[in-house]
């Protein structure tokens, strides 16, 4: 009896913790999406909290009405889809021989040392945009994708996932001659699913939310992608000196045009996330619990 006491106690208080770290983490969201829904006076004067106040499609309107806007999104869809597929291709090409044992693969700890080596030490900013310089890359949406793609954290991750395979299916899969190529694409692949999904959903967000990498090897505005293109017009917003986008200017603040940015860039996130969700567990711990 005392037992179930302490345990229905441990209980609430595990479930109260829970509940105020969700709140904790959902309210300022809510906050935001109500700021970029509130007219400019309200949300200068700190006046919204979870429900907007003067209810106006003032930030959202400046937002989708602008042409670069939607060039921008495209570019963003054009670099995650295409940085998907060559990480993706990457990442599982290089991960597949590093799980070998280093009698399958001989040279398997001289490679593994490799990239571990350039994974704490990279070569740092300007050799980098030196390289994509020579290359003939600077203002293509292959500067956005090439100097990361093959993340060493995610190689390292997938690797332990298919080291966690059962080496009897490839044992069996060798037998009936199938090579390694097959055994890669029919056996390894389809196993390690989870653990793919979770990569891919973390390649997903880091080519979405980057902005950094456009602001260096990109030099033509028209060619931003959009957190890079949000990110400028906030700084826009300041050095506007036409009096005529000052009035329509006026009708929106910094703080609710900055709420619908975010709003708007996390808003595919959101979308995708729910779908992968089920996979992400169950693709962090895979390779974790050893036999």
């Amino acid at each position: 009896m005392t037992h179930s006491i302490k345990s229905r106690i441990a209980d609430t208080i595990i479930w109260i913790f829970v509940l105020a770290f969700t709140l904790s983490c959902l309210i300022p969201l809510v906050n935001l999406v109500a700021i970029s829904f509130s007219d400019n006076a309200a949300a200068s004067a700190n006046m919204v909290s979870i429900f907007p106040v003067n209810f106006t499609l003032s930030s959202y309107e400046k937002l989708l009405s602008d042409s670069q806007f939607w060039r921008s999104f495209m570019i963003s869809v054009e670099r995650v889809v295409l940085g998907l597929i060559v990480n993706m291709m990457l990442m599982i090409l290089a991960a597949y021989p590093l799980s070998k044992s280093s009698k399958q693969f001989r040279a398997q700890k001289v490679y593994m040392n490799i990239v571990i080596f350039a994974m704490l030490f990279s070569g740092g900013l300007i050799p980098t945009f030196m390289v994509v310089k020579q290359l003939h890359l600077l203002d293509s949406i292959w500067a956005l994708i090439l100097p990361g793609a093959v993340p060493i954290a995610n190689v390292i991750l997938l690797m332990n996932a298919f080291r966690a395979v059962p080496k009897s299916l490839e044992e069996a899969a060798t037998i009936d001659g199938a090579s390694q190529w097959r055994i890669l694409s029919t056996i390894y692949v389809p196993v390690v699913l989870p653990t793919l999904a979770t990569v891919l959903l973390f390649t997903i967000v880091g080519h979405w939310n980057d902005y950094f990498s456009a602001l260096v090897y990109i030099n033509k505005t028209s060619n931003y992608p959009l957190q890079t293109y949000i990110q400028q017009l906030s700084v826009d917003v300041q050095n506007i000196t036409d009096p005529q986008k000052l009035i329509e200017y006026s009708k929106i603040s910094n703080r609710t045009l900055n709420a619908a940015k975010i709003v708007i860039s996390t808003l595919p996130l959101l979308l995708i996330y729910p779908f992968m969700q089920k996979y992400f567990v169950t693709g962090i711990v895979v390779g974790s619990v050893k036999e």
